[in-house]
């Protein structure tokens, strides 16, 4: 990931690294001093010489990096003479700008315009319209309509905790788009730095319909009116399933930022473990299907596990990764108490998603 940039002699100085260890120093486009993972510490030393009308220049970028938590110290030399000195931490690089790649310019196709008046039909909010009226028309094809009004409000309370959380750390967001018969997306113009920014993002949706569930039980618990049961378990069913460990679901997001944060083998053990628990548990209570898709869902995360150095996503940090933690086992764990509660009832329409995860 991209560890620093500073502007020098008209020059952009462009620091890269890794979690792994190794760091690239670039001067625009061209590196010009590298260090190898097998040689990276906490202290770093890069040193190079530019030609320029004076003569000969000699640059140094030195100081010390550490990961968890994240904190970078430099200081930049040019003949020995201090020029920069400055010091960055998970903050800094969260309320970083991520950069676009420069964009090729576009030849005229039928595919190009296609996509403009897509772009265009965005900008007017006509496709937010279309989607909507759409998974309404779908939802109450398949159910009925007060069913399917009903589902469309969980999905964008669902939503609107993703979009919540993005404008926490100040992305720009396009809104919520309901797509007939896959669910809804919460969209953003912005770029995300850091694995902290993905798990809080990726799971405030589900602890959103946590907590509508939740609200929707006591509805019944007053009124006695299953229509509030039906939806605290309906509800809690849909966000269970955005929790599960499987990109590009949510639960795949959190674990995986979990997952990939973690730099020793006790870390990745105690992982595993978790993973192991959690089917162990989901059998227990014979939620066969639950167990059976998170043990897919870690697999799959496991053998991406090597892969985690070349994300340009800040990692998290020990005290993170421990929130995180429990913070997705409390959503799971309330989603799936409400589901076993409500299926507990006798009610056949009740006990449905009950029945859905056991078999």
């Amino acid at each position: 990931m991209q560890l620093l940039a500073v502007t020098c002699l008209n020059k952009t100085l462009r620091l890269e690294g890794s979690i792994a260890g190794w760091q690239q120093l670039f001067w625009d486009d061209q590196c010009v001093s590298q260090i190898d993972a097998s040689d990276g510490n906490d202290a770093f030393l890069h040193q190079f010489t530019l030609q320029s009308e004076q003569g000969e220049l000699h640059l140094e970028l030195k100081g010390t990096l550490h990961w968890q938590p994240f904190e970078l110290q430099f200081q930049l030399l040019i003949d020995n003479k201090l020029l920069l000195e400055n010091s960055l931490n998970e903050k800094d690089i969260e309320q970083r700008q991520v950069t676009q790649d420069s964009k090729q310019p576009m030849k005229f196709s039928f595919i190009g315009m296609a996509g403009l008046g897509l772009k265009l039909l965005k900008s007017a909010k006509v496709i937010k319209v279309l989607f909507a009226a759409g998974s309404l028309a779908a939802y109450s094809w398949l159910f009925s309509i007060e069913f399917a009004i009903a589902l469309i409000l969980c999905l964008v309370f669902h939503e609107y905790g993703h979009i919540k959380a993005m404008k926490y750390f100040g992305l720009k967001t396009k809104g919520i788009y309901l797509i007939p018969f896959v669910g809804g997306l919460a969209l953003s113009d912005d770029k995300i730095n850091t694995r902290w920014q993905d798990v809080v993002i990726s799971i405030m949706g589900p602890f959103f319909g946590l907590i509508l569930s939740i609200a929707c039980l006591v509805g019944y618990w007053l009124t006695d009116l299953e229509i509030f049961a039906g939806l605290a378990v309906f509800n809690a069913l849909l966000n269970l399933f955005n929790l599960l460990p499987v990109l590009p679901l949510d639960g795949g997001h959190i674990l995986k930022s979990i997952a990939f944060s973690i730099n020793s083998r006790v870390g990745l053990v105690a992982c595993v473990l978790g993973a192991a628990l959690g089917v162990y548990i989901s059998y227990h209570f014979g939620l066969a299907l639950l167990g059976f898709l998170l043990a897919i869902g870690s697999i799959e995360i496991f053998f991406e596990y090597k892969r985690r150095h070349l994300s340009e996503l800040l990692p998290l940090n020990r005290y993170a990764q421990i929130v995180s933690v429990l913070w997705y086992i409390i959503t799971l764990g309330g989603l799936s108490a409400i589901i076993w509660f409500v299926g507990q009832t006798g009610n056949s329409a009740l006990s449905l998603p009950l029945k859905i995860l056991g078999s």
